[in-house]
C-alpha cells in the first residue's frame, strides 16, 4: 500500500502499542502482543515519543535475568531512529532496507508526536521473514508414547482435534511462511496421505525421505543444494504458541549464523538448602528454585552452516552447534521464548497438552 503523493509506504496505526513512561516491562510485553508488530513506543499524555522497545529488547532482557515486573526503564531506548512524516521513500528505504537491521520506524510530526509507524515489509514485495523455509523433523520413532505410535507416528497423534503436525504448519502458515521441508521415516505414507502437497493448509510441502536415522542435524543434508539464506527447523512434537516472525527477525538483527530457542525450564529443591562454611551453620534457603534454559528444539540457520555436516551417519543439532562454536565462538545465539511451549515426548506430556489446548485461543 502506497501513498502516491508522498511516494512512500502509508503510515500504520500505533495507538495498540503505547504505553507510559512508568509502565512495567510486562506492560509493553501486552502493548508488543496487542499490536501484533513487535513494538512499543512509550509516550507522553501529549503523544510525544520518549523511548521504544521491541520484542527483541524484552527477550535480551529475559536472558539476562530482568523480571518482567521491572520498570520499563530499565530496557527502554530513549534515542531511537526515528523519521519525520512524511518520509520520502529514499530516505525510508535507506534506513528500513539498510544495514542497521531496524525493520521498524516510527513517523513524528515537528512537534515530536508520533503519528505511525513505517515497516520494511511495505517496502517489499513480500516480508524478508516470510521467505524461511521451514524443516520439520517428524521421522522419529515415538517410542516413549506407545501404545499411541504402534500405528502412527508422533508428529500425527491428535491433540484438541488435530495432528500436532497440523498445529504447527497452520502456525507457521498464519504467520506468512509457506515453504515446509517435512523429514520422515517411520510411518512416512501416513504423513504424506494427510498432507499431500500441503495446498489444503496453504502451504507447499516437500518431503525428505530418511532411509535411516540421521538425527535432527544429519538429515539436514537432504535439503536442495541451492538453498540459500536462513531457515527454520523445529523438531515435530512441539505445541507451542511461538512468535515465529519475531525469532525470524531476532535473528536478522543478531548477525548470526544459527540461533536456538530457549525456553525457560524451573526446579525446585523440595527441602532446605544449608549453606555452611567450614562446619559451621551460615544460613538455610528454604525450598529454593533453580531456574534454566534448556533447548527448546526450534532453530533457525543460515544455509552456508549446512558445511560443517559430515558427510553421512547420524548427527544431531547440539552437535551442529558444538561445531558451529569451534569455527567462530561468537557465531551463535540464543532467543527465549516467552510463550506457550510444550515438548510431547511422554504420555504425561500428551496429556497436559489435551488439557491445556482448550484454553490456549492460539490453537
Amino acid at each position: 500500500m502506497y501513498d502516491t503523493q508522498h511516494l512512500a509506504p502509508v503510515v500504520h496505526s500505533v495507538e495498540p502499542f503505547f504505553v507510559s513512561v512508568d509502565a512495567t516491562i510486562l506492560d509493553a510485553i501486552r502493548a508488543i502482543d496487542a499490536g501484533t508488530q513487535q513494538i512499543a513506543l512509550a509516550v507522553d499524555a501529549d503523544r510525544r515519543l520518549l523511548g521504544v522497545v521491541t520484542d527483541g529488547d524484552i527477550r535480551r532482557a529475559i536472558l539476562r535475568g530482568i523480571e518482567l515486573s521491572a520498570p520499563l526503564d530499565e530496557i527502554l531506548n530513549r534515542t531511537p531512529v526515528v523519521c519525520r512524516y512524511p518520509a520520502p521513500y529514499d530516505e525510508l528505504a535507506k534506513t528500513l532496507l539498510g544495514q542497521q537491521r531496524i525493520t521498524r520506524l516510527p513517523a513524528i510530526d515537528a512537534q515530536g508526536r508520533v503519528v505511525g509507524l513505517y515497516r520494511t515489509e511495505d517496502l517489499l514485495d513480500e516480508h524478508f521473514a516470510r521467505d524461511f523455509p521451514v524443516v520439520l523433523m517428524a521421522g522419529g520413532l515415538g517410542t516413549r508414547l506407545r501404545p499411541f505410535t504402534d500405528t502412527i507416528p508422533k508428529p500425527m497423534i491428535d491433540v484438541g482435534g488435530r495432528p500436532i503436525l497440523e498445529h504447527i504448519i497452520r502456525r507457521f502458515v498464519s504467520q506468512g511462511f509457506k515453504r515446509f521441508y517435512v523429514s520422515v521415516n517411520y510411518l512416512s505414507h501416513v504423513i504424506k496421505d494427510y498432507f499431500a502437497t500441503g495446498e489444503a493448509f496453504g502451504a507447499e510441502i516437500h518431503y525428505l525421505e530418511e532411509t535411516e536415522r540421521l538425527g535432527t542435524a544429519g538429515s539436514l543434508r537432504l535439503l536442495p543444494h541451492e538453498l540459500e539464506g536462513p531457515f527454520f527447523v523445529m523438531n515435530g512434537d512441539l505445541l507451542t504458541a511461538a512468535n515465529f516472525a519475531a525469532i525470524a527477525d531476532y535473528h536478522l538483527e543478531t548477525g548470526a549464523e544459527a540461533t536456538m530457542c530457549l525456553r525457560e525450564y524451573t526446579v525446585q529443591v523440595p527441602y532446605g538448602v544449608v549453606e555452611q562454611n567450614g562446619g559451621r551453620f551460615v544460613g538455610i534457603e528454604e525450598k529454593p528454585m533453580h531456574r534454566h534454559y534448556v533447548n527448546s528444539g526450534i532453530y533457525v540457520l543460515n544455509a552456508s552452516i549446512l558445511s560443517l555436516l559430515p558427510e553421512n551417519g547420524y548427527f544431531d543439532m547440539p552437535s551442529l552447534f558444538d561445531g558451529l562454536m569451534k569455527k567462530d565462538p561468537s557465531a551463535a545465539a540464543v532467543f527465549p521464548l516467552r510463550e506457550y511451549w510444550c515438548d510431547i515426548g511422554q504420555v504425561s506430556d500428551l496429556e497436559r497438552a489435551r488439557s491445556e489446548i482448550a484454553r490456549l485461543a492460539v490453537f
